[in-house]
């Protein structure tokens, strides 16, 4: 395995460090000051990143496909979006942020022309934002097979009624399109072919955005995660994805590549974190000698720096596994890097924040929001529980084929 990255990615490395490093950082504490005067709607700091990001040839790095964007591999992806991941909402300046991202390849891989110039260009462009709508309050979602929204055919419409909720973008004032998992063929006997994926404008008679929901307190304003309800939502035929009873197949040709995509953002995350730690313990002296010289303090940064570099190089390992053999004999490990990857960061966030005092869990530091991220990321595209239970079907049957 080749552990360097070819020119043109260090290039755009070395461009995306500088980019943060003048233009992000400096930018956190005005990004939440901004939202926090009006929460749903994009704040001016972010418009403007977003407009010298663009300029500069920093946008839509995420997509593979060269006739939308740079046309790079998910393995040099990867390094970009940890830098990204440093700042949680840093990926919007360069138009990689989830949900759009999996949106967006899903218009790509099997939206219809029509769909692609009315929907995917405004998202590739910026102007609009997205909403993918699965998940479910009254249900297990964490097998999808359980979604219970209906969607049904009637004459050339199809009629949507259901609850959804933790839908991400939702509440932003941006949000112009819902891509919604439903149930078209409720008694087909095949369990995986009676869902739909269809398209549903944010303006449609109907669909409610209900209340925002909190993630240990925290809103994630701009975008959020909202309670939506969808009542007797008509929309035309045309706004089918792929075609009746695919649901399942378009999700799961979305989440594969959205699982790894936090994975790598969230590597960012334990990696700031570590540096912040290591300059903290510096800076810090208790009984007569600095934090840096306690001896657990040390153990407890070797443990941090192995977690940080054993969740890159899983999260590399299964990015290259992808680009050469498919997102479906990657499966095993997109799934042991969605598993660990989380629990890792969320390991290191916890030791980085208990190194600065009570200040860790104030916005004064990235740490407490990070952490809250990470935590829902165990949730967030399938739970740990559904992702160990596949892989671990998957090793048995492979020591015992």
């Amino acid at each position: 395995m080749d552990f360097q990255h070819p020119s043109h990615v260090r290039e755009l490395q070395q461009r995306l460090t500088a980019f943060m490093e003048e233009h992000v950082y400096p930018a956190e504490h005005e990004f939440s000051a901004q939202v926090q005067k009006e929460r749903w709607k994009s704040p001016p700091v972010l418009e403007d990143l977003k407009a010298r990001a663009r300029a500069e040839g920093l946008w839509n790095l995420f997509m593979p496909d060269e006739r939308f964007g740079p046309g790079l591999s998910n393995l040099e992806y990867a390094p970009l979006a940890e830098i990204m991941g440093r700042v949680f909402w840093a990926a919007e300046v360069f138009n990689c942020n989830a949900p759009d991202t999996g949106n967006m390849e899903v218009f790509v891989k099997y939206g219809t022309p029509a769909q692609q110039q009315q929907w995917l260009q405004p998202l590739l462009d910026g102007e609009i934002r997205s909403a993918f709508a699965m998940t479910e309050p009254a249900v297990a979602s964490s097998d999808a097979t359980n979604v219970e929204t209906s969607i049904t055919r009637d004459g050339d419409d199809y009629v949507i009624n259901g609850r959804k909720w933790f839908i991400t973008n939702a509440m932003h004032e941006r949000c112009a399109i819902f891509i919604v998992m439903g149930k078209s063929d409720p008694d087909n006997p095949n369990r995986h072919l009676q869902q739909t994926q269809i398209l549903v404008p944010r303006d449609a008679k109907g669909l409610e955005v209900v209340r925002p929901l909190s993630t240990f307190g925290y809103y994630e304003e701009p975008g959020g995660h909202a309670e939506v309800v969808f009542d007797n939502v008509r929309v035309p035929k045309e706004n089918l994805l792929l075609g009746e009873g695919r649901g399942f197949e378009v999700a799961q040709g979305r989440l594969g590549p959205g699982r790894i995509h936090h994975c790598m953002r969230l590597i960012g995350a334990a990696q700031r974190a570590l540096e912040f730690a290591c300059r903290r313990v510096e800076d810090r002296e208790v009984f007569g000698r600095r934090l840096s010289q306690q001896g657990s303090v040390r153990e407890s940064i070797a443990v941090m720096a192995s977690k940080v570099e054993m969740s890159r190089l899983l999260t590399l390992r299964a990015a290259a596994k992808m680009d050469t053999d498919g997102t479906k004999e990657a499966r095993d490990l997109i799934a042991m890097a969605k598993i660990m990857v989380p629990q890792l960061t969320s390991e290191v966030l916890d030791m980085a924040i208990q190194m600065h005092g009570a200040g860790g869990f104030t916005a004064d530091y990235f740490m407490a929001e990070a952490f809250n991220y990470a935590r829902w990321c165990r949730m967030a595209d399938g739970p740990d529980q559904v992702h160990m239970m596949a892989l671990g079907k998957q090793v048995i049957g492979q020591y015992n084929a």
